[in-house]
């Protein structure tokens, strides 16, 4: 059985992309997204929310927050920016992971559905929830190479490198954390 606990972690594991604090330079502030019409149409769609769900919604939000700022904290010590590179880098860093943040959307999206349907899955989910995650990995591949042109046309090669090398590594231990924290569909335990 999938529990709650297991669910929260993988959620703040996979909800990291906001630039934090870092010891040579502070990135600008995130600037809140507008509100969407879309969005609430689908919220109007949906059952309201339990008391339940919105403490767990606030838990992740606060454990995200902290969890970006120490990935913001890492590769800003790795990366060992000079001054006028970090005025280059962070705002290039921002960029990126706004982005990142509406691709790890997805993939929370997909983790709730899978707990939703867990208990009762059919090949049919299995299959839609399998193509979902392997979308996800594609977009966010798509995104890195983006952003290593990016980062290589501002910073040059060697810095490039370096934030997709650092960057890898972080997003292979979330990843690692997801996945072992998530049972093995099927598995009746």
């Amino acid at each position: 059985m999938i529990s709650k606990s297991a669910i929260v972690f993988a959620l703040c594991a996979s909800l990291l992309a906001l630039p934090g604090l870092n010891a040579q330079d502070t990135p600008p502030p995130a600037k809140p997204a507008p509100a969407k019409a879309p969005a609430a149409k689908a919220a109007a769609a949906k059952p309201a929310p339990t008391s339940k769900d919105m403490n767990i919604k606030e838990y992740v939000e606060l454990l995200r927050s902290n969890v970006r700022q120490e990935k913001s904290q890492m590769m800003g010590a790795v990366m060992q920016l000079s001054a006028d590179d970090a005025a280059k880098f962070w705002p290039i860093y921002a960029e990126y992971d706004a982005e990142l943040t509406k691709v790890n959307n997805l993939r929370v999206a997909n983790i709730e559905e899978y707990s939703r349907t867990y208990k009762n899955m059919t090949d049919e989910k299995a299959d839609e929830l399998v193509k979902n995650a392997l979308q996800f990995q594609k977009q966010r591949a798509e995104l890195l190479a983006t952003y290593y042109g990016k980062m290589k046309d501002s910073l040059g090669g060697i810095t490039a490198a370096r934030f997709l090398q650092v960057e890898n590594q972080l997003l292979m231990i979330i990843d690692l954390q997801i996945a072992a924290s998530l049972p093995i569909v099927g598995d009746s335990q």
